[in-house]
């Protein structure tokens, strides 16, 4: 490719803010860079988790660790089991290192006990988060105008103590664009229960969606 007489070779791969973008964007890059850094910073952990303790080993691992599974993660919405795997192996490591368990043994209890979301959760979490953000205002405005409230189909019946909307979900052609905020924001979104999409306090919100998400991944009523 030429741009007025320079040759311009494409780049498979470019960084944002962060975040790596493959030209077919499988995000496979992103999640191996930041498995690969996670994975560094829990072998130099493991070296220090007798002589800090629980406590401080969790923090170290909420800054170190989680910090990066949980930067822009709604990139990863829709994304395959076999992309958000790596990261949840990341994740479940996170937590054996915590309560010093062998690599063989169950992690589940753990992750209960920590009270952390598994990671399809968290790109949920995300999800839903941003769309409360647009709900309130608080959003950046560009996100605003990606998504579109429904129009209530009799307006007059609609609840006063509820001004939560639901958003249009788009009828897209293929599977791939269903990734896109546009398509995953209201879906995520319209699937909460009404008491949560009504919740106007950002931190009751937060402790119900969390709550929510607990219920559904580890099935516990």
């Amino acid at each position: 490719m030429f741009v007025g007489s320079e040759s311009i070779q494409p780049a498979t791969v470019v960084r944002d803010l962060g975040a790596y973008f493959d030209a077919e964007l499988t995000m496979n890059q992103h999640v191996s860079k930041i498995a690969a850094a996670s994975f560094f910073h829990l072998r130099r952990l493991r070296q220090i988790r007798r002589r800090v303790g629980t406590e401080v080993t969790i923090r170290l691992v909420l800054a170190l660790i989680t910090s990066r599974l949980d930067y822009c993660n709604s990139l990863l919405a829709g994304a395959p089991q076999s992309t958000l795997g790596v990261l949840q192996r990341v994740h479940n490591a996170a937590a054996r290192l915590i309560f010093e368990l062998g690599p063989r043994e169950h992690v589940t209890d753990s992750l209960i006990q920590l009270h952390w979301l598994p990671i399809r959760w968290r790109v949920q979490y995300k999800l839903v988060m941003l769309m409360y953000g647009i709900v309130v205002g608080t959003c950046p405005e560009y996100l605003r105008t990606i998504v579109e409230p429904a129009t209530p189909s009799h307006p007059g019946l609609r609840s006063a103590a509820c001004s939560a909307p639901k958003f249009v979900v788009p009828r897209l052609r293929t599977k791939f664009s269903e990734r896109a905020f546009s398509f995953s924001g209201p879906v995520a979104w319209n699937s909460m229960p009404a008491d949560i999409r009504c919740t106007t306090n950002r931190q009751t919100f937060k402790t119900l969606l969390k709550s929510h998400f607990f219920r559904q991944a580890f099935g516990i009523s």
